[in-house]
């Protein structure tokens, strides 16, 4: 496990849309330790989430804290979400001292894999799903500052 350098904001591939995990990588040690070493880059910066492409890697891999420990989500999707939203404050580790109040949905719908390439499916509620949408947003090239309503610096 390597902490890696977490790019911020102003570098071009936090504005890409990350690609799809390659079949073939699924099970690989390649696929396990950029896990390992986004949940260390995560741990190390205080973070509850962190994409692939905020440590410079355009894959669809994030890392999303849960009460259960991290989880490790390739390729998601978003295929639902319920009719309510909160609004509360959020921060990022790639767009350093701005804090602001960010909606998100209060539950989502998500399909996604395993590291090992297993299909999973299952629907998040409050403070996780808040994380999976915004690791989510780094996989599609959007960053907190497109969704602030209300910003503060700190």
């Amino acid at each position: 496990m390597t902490i890696k350098k977490i790019i911020v904001e102003g570098d071009p591939i936090l504005r890409e849309r990350a690609k799809e995990v390659p079949p073939a990588s699924f099970g690989t040690p390649e696929l396990d330790r950029l896990v390992d070493d986004l949940i260390e880059t995560m741990r190390s910066a205080g973070g509850v989430g962190i994409a692939a492409p905020q440590i410079g890697v355009g894959l669809r891999v994030f890392i999303a804290d849960s009460a259960d420990g991290p989880v490790a989500l390739a390729d998601p999707v978003i295929v639902g979400h319920s009719a309510k939203t909160t609004t509360e404050e959020e921060g990022c580790l790639s767009v350093p001292g701005r804090f602001g109040q960010v909606p998100r949905y209060r539950s989502v719908d998500v399909e996604a894999r395993a590291i090992d390439g297993t299909k999973l499916k299952f629907t998040a509620d409050g403070y996780f799903a808040r994380v999976l949408q915004h690791e989510y947003d780094h996989l599609e090239g959007i960053l907190i500052i497109d969704r602030l309503k209300k910003e503060k610096k700190k």
